[in-house]
């Protein structure tokens, strides 16, 4: 169901790209969830190089507190992914990923990633939240994640950085 709610958002709005899965990837996510759906040509996903650092980062923090990962390693794999690359839109994470609201990415990432919802003390909105264990995780200064200075509410979270 989440799979299909990430991916039908994508292709909803023309851009499977931004889900930041190679095409091989895609294929495989879509051959384990939607058997005999097919998607057409994909767009490769690109990812700039002065962002390649943080989502990959990004991608290994979430890989490392999947605890479905052991079971399903290609789905966390696929999953990570998304969200990291979903950290690089300009927008509230929820809707980079197609959510309906907050509420589901907080869902999601309880399902997914348990102990690190449990680290969110402040209830700091997910993108930021994440961009800072990733900076916590490497031993560096916290910064925002490389969407969030597009985002509407960039000032509320980052007051300092006006």
């Amino acid at each position: 169901m989440l799979f299909a709610r990430l991916v039908g958002a994508r292709m909803e709005s023309h851009d499977l790209h931004w889900l930041g899965l190679d095409g091989a990837e895609l294929a495989a996510l879509t051959h384990r969830h939607f058997p005999g759906a097919t998607l057409g040509p994909v767009p490769v996903a690109l990812v700039p190089d002065a962002h390649r650092v943080f989502v990959r980062a990004l991608h290994g923090l979430l890989m490392w507190h999947d605890r479905t990962a052991t079971r399903h390693r290609e789905d966390a794999h696929c999953l990570a992914t998304i969200i990291a690359a979903a950290s690089l839109r300009p927008d509230h994470l929820w809707r980079d990923l197609g959510l309906a609201g907050r509420d589901d990415v907080t869902e999601m990432l309880t399902r997914h990633y348990p102990e690190l919802v449990a680290r969110n003390v402040a209830n700091l909105r997910w993108k930021k939240f994440l961009a800072q264990e990733v900076a916590h995780a490497q031993g560096v200064a916290p910064t925002c994640a490389p969407g969030c200075p597009g985002c509407e509410d960039y000032a509320f979270c980052y007051p300092d950085n006006r």
